[in-house]
């Protein structure tokens, strides 16, 4: 018969080994979810990296990246040094492995809904079927105007679009859903629409924050990306710049957060014909949140 003290050193025993196969298996899970979900490139910190070089990132133009909900699509555009022409880009995870694939010419600046069943194209978009996505479709006439030049149009959960437009200096509007339906788009304030111009938003799918690129006197540079963090009384806080690691003196711009909320993707002028896509820990975003929020 065992002895009671034992009994305790081999229970300790199973449970600390029980404990160390669960870190073995969570390391594990870990690693797969990087190799599954991001092209099996080790993660950045808060200073941001060229996104799967020579892949993604390549000599061509690369821009306006985004990720399906279940993260196993990845979307960009790109624009071939050669031809000059526009596509926009997937890669798929199938078979254990990325496939690269041309989805078609781009329209707009790209960009899909929360849910993932609505392709952004500007002022137009697709609606996902069961055999792929729908022919292209209007937003209508309260949003797809001859008179407004819009390049991207971002969607949070609730429905609210964000987007700009070139034809008008450069401003952004947004637009609500109330009791089902769309409200008439309206101006975002001077926190918002101030600098030399305003492009590219992307509002969070739960509405919390606001990220777009603008040219303004205090940046530094070209193009600087900058963010908005909606207030208690629903108003936007001050523009914040993202700072100095993320923007420099070339251009930085089209920004938008992977679903799962841990990387910040944005371009970045790399050259004056080429762009390219990077990432960041999106923990940068939390630093910069005022304690209010």
């Amino acid at each position: 018969m065992k002895k009671p003290h034992s009994i305790l050193i081999l229970m300790a025993t199973l449970l600390l080994n029980a404990c160390n196969a669960d870190k073995q298996d969570a390391k594990s899970h870990d690693s797969a979810t990087i190799e599954t979900t991001f092209f099996g490139q080790k993660p950045p910190d808060l200073i941001p990296e060229a996104f799967a070089p020579g892949v993604v990132s390549t000599e061509h133009r690369d821009n306006s990246a985004f990720f399906s909900p279940d993260m196993k699509t990845f979307y960009f555009t790109r624009m071939d040094i050669k031809t000059k022409k526009w596509s926009l880009m997937i890669f798929k995870y199938e078979n254990d492995q990325w496939q690269e694939s041309v989805f078609g010419p781009r329209v707009g600046r790209p960009f899909l809904s929360p849910d993932g069943q609505t392709m952004h194209l500007g002022g137009k978009y697709m609606e996902r079927t069961r055999n792929g996505w729908s022919e292209v479709k209007s937003h209508g006439p309260m949003i797809d105007r001859d008179d407004w030049g819009i390049m991207r149009l971002s969607a949070s959960a609730k429905g609210t679009y964000v987007f700009d437009d070139y034809k008008n200096k450069d401003i952004i509007r947004i637009s609500r859903l109330k009791d089902g339906k769309r409200e008439k788009p309206r101006l975002l304030g001077k926190v918002i629409n101030t600098g030399k111009w305003t492009a590219h938003p992307f509002i969070a799918p739960d509405e919390s924050y606001l990220i777009w690129d603008s040219e303004r006197e205090e940046g530094h540079g070209d193009s600087d990306l900058y963010i908005s963090f909606r207030q208690p009384d629903d108003t936007w806080g001050e523009a914040i710049n993202l700072g100095d690691q993320i923007n420099t003196s070339v251009w930085e711009g089209g920004a938008s957060v992977t679903p799962d909320g841990k990387y910040l993707f944005f371009n970045r002028a790399v050259s004056p014909e080429n762009t390219d896509i990077f990432w960041v820990d999106a923990k940068i975003i939390q630093e910069l949140r005022p304690e209010n929020n």
